[in-house]
């Protein structure tokens, strides 16, 4: 309900808001608004390259702990709309060795049973099953086919809300113990998931584990995985007890094998979290996997359920969807992003059909980052850049986040290496836990598009929840221009052009909230419009500040 104070009221009501909703500020929090920043690098500590080890396929956390044909390695993701939900699993034992034989996948049966109270299932739904196999017929090399994988969309949802449910096949019977989900809301200016967590380069290390217990302690609502997910092409090498030197130990094989078990282990590794909580991937040139007759990305195409039916590309590889006033966009570097090709026709389609009174937000993510200061992958992907920036900048992406590098970098708003207050915030988030970048960079000093890097462990939170939303407009504006004019701290986005940004390193002590990086993301859509007669160019020199951030202001001082 709309709460309407007298004006001689107001700034009563907005202290007493504030003392109840924000805790004494204790650090300044940055917004774009005040950039573009001067670069800064925090200095590697090489102590941190230790934990890269990869765990043991008999580590806890990766073995196999049901039997026969009950679920393992479950996993949510979202469908397009908040009112559907994609939930895998895996049945059955893969198989490695010189002669193997796929399950059959019509053995086992794919059912959901949910409900809104527990025990009470009120729907049951079916869907389909299939294995892969990844084959090296050269010798030492072993073959391997998986067990049954199950995908089943659950249509019919309410947005917002809890469901408890199962999966498995009821006539063996073989259900899984009863699990959680729960929907996106509603898309909508005012309408956002609580926190959504952003990892890359996740690997299957001790330090994959801290990145993801640490994650876990954020309670995000939705996870966006940004490619390179289990390292399973390089175990044999650098993994286990592997070949030092692959080509020295299998000089007759034309392709490196990929060990596939590890993707078991991974699915087990990550279901106490994918189990309740969505994941949303994207490809990463790990995840290519080449095996005979030139086939790729089998593990990845087969393994994860991915709304792009529903979105209209019709590719596992780039595909989009909505959560809350949020709209994502993944995209695919490892297939063809030329301006020619289908990904592109999608990608322009889809853009123009987004709705930003609906969906204000604008997200892009993909692999490898187009900017990015580590020598490490430097300009990789700088044809895919020309090719697809000049659109993402035209609707106005927002934000963009990347993995690929294994470190952390934000960069200042930039199109096409020039500062600019309209271009996206991209974030890289490649530290996820396989490896660390060695700290070394490609230039001799910092570009000035670069704001911040530091190679450590780590992962991402973008906070866009819903705060202050009943309140009426003259208000919310009082209450925003006092807290971000006083300290910048505020803990949520309260309207639908701030976003808090936060990255979490590994090695700091999660329980005093010590952070590696964090800042305010602020929306200018009037002043960044289609139009490109509205850009505001910057220099390094300079610091823009949009028309809400000095009328807020003015509000405050009135």
């Amino acid at each position: 309900m709309d709460v309407l104070l007298p004006s001689r009221w107001r700034g009563a009501a907005a202290i007493f808001l504030i003392i109840a909703e924000i805790v004494v500020c204790q650090a300044l929090i940055p917004t774009t608004l005040d950039g573009p920043f001067k670069p800064s690098t925090r200095s590697f500590d090489p102590s941190l390259r230790r934990g890269s080890a990869d765990l043991p396929m008999d580590h806890p956390r990766l073995k196999k702990n049901v039997s026969g044909n009950f679920p393992q390695q479950i996993a949510l993701a979202l469908s397009s709309s908040p009112t559907s939900m994609w939930v895998s699993w895996v049945t059955g034992d893969a198989q490695i060795g010189s002669n193997v034989i796929p399950l059959d996948p019509a053995s086992v049966g794919s059912e959901v049973w949910y409900g809104k109270e527990s025990g009470k299932y009120t729907d049951k739904v079916r869907g389909n099953s299939s294995v892969y196999s990844q084959l090296y017929p050269f010798e030492g090399l072993s073959n391997y086919t998986s067990g049954i994988i199950h995908h089943v969309r659950i249509d019919g949802l309410e947005p917002g809300t809890k469901y408890f449910y199962k999966c498995g096949d009821s006539s063996m019977p073989a259900m899984s113990d009863e699990l959680v989900l729960q929907t996106m809301p509603l898309p909508g200016s005012n309408s956002y998931p609580a926190r959504i967590a952003v990892i890359g380069d996740l690997g299957l290390t001790s330090n994959s584990s801290s990145t993801i217990d640490h994650l876990t302690m954020n309670d995000p609502s939705l996870i966006l995985m940004v490619g390179d997910l289990t390292y399973a092409n390089q175990y044999l090498t650098t993994g286990g007890k592997g070949a030092s030197c692959y080509s020295c130990a299998f000089p007759d094989a034309p392709i490196r094998e990929t060990y596939q078990p590890r993707w078991d282990g991974w699915g087990r590794f990550m279901e106490p979290l994918t189990s309740r909580i969505p994941m949303m991937v994207i490809e990463g040139n790990h995840e290519i996997e080449p095996q005979v007759a030139g086939i790729t990305f089998k593990s990845y195409l087969t393994r994860f359920a991915v709304p792009s039916e529903e979105s209209g590309s019709n590719s596992n590889f780039y595909y989009s969807f909505e959560a809350g006033g949020i709209h994502f966009i993944m995209l695919g570097a490892y297939v063809d992003y030329n301006s020619t090709g289908a990904q592109y026709t999608w990608l322009q389609r889809d853009l123009n059909q987004v709705n930003r009174s609906n969906t204000p937000w604008l997200v892009a993510a993909w692999h490898p980052p187009w900017y990015n200061s580590y020598n490490s992958h430097y300009q990789e992907f700088e044809c895919m850049r020309q090719e697809m920036e000049a659109l993402l900048y035209q609707y106005g992406v927002d934000i963009v986040f990347n993995g690929h590098v294994h470190a952390y970098e934000r960069i200042n708003r930039v199109y096409n290496y020039t500062l600019d207050s309209c271009g996206p915030v991209y974030i890289t988030v490649g530290d996820g836990g396989n490896s660390l970048a060695k700290g070394k960079f490609c230039w001799d000093s910092q570009p000035e598009w670069s704001a911040f890097r530091e190679s450590s462990f780590g992962h991402g939170i973008l906070e866009v929840p819903h705060i202050l939303l009943s309140l009426d407009l003259q208000l919310k504006t009082y209450l925003i221009g006092f807290v971000f004019s006083e300290c910048h701290e505020f803990p949520q986005v309260v309207n639908s052009t701030y976003a808090l940004w936060k990255w979490h390193r590994n090695q700091d002590n999660y329980k005093d909230d010590k952070l590696g990086d964090r800042i305010y993301i602020v929306r200018q859509p009037e002043l960044c419009t289609n139009s490109s007669t509205s850009k505001v160019i910057l220099s390094s020199s300079t610091v823009h500040k949009g028309k809400e951030w000095q009328f807020l202001d003015a509000v405050h001082k009135q």
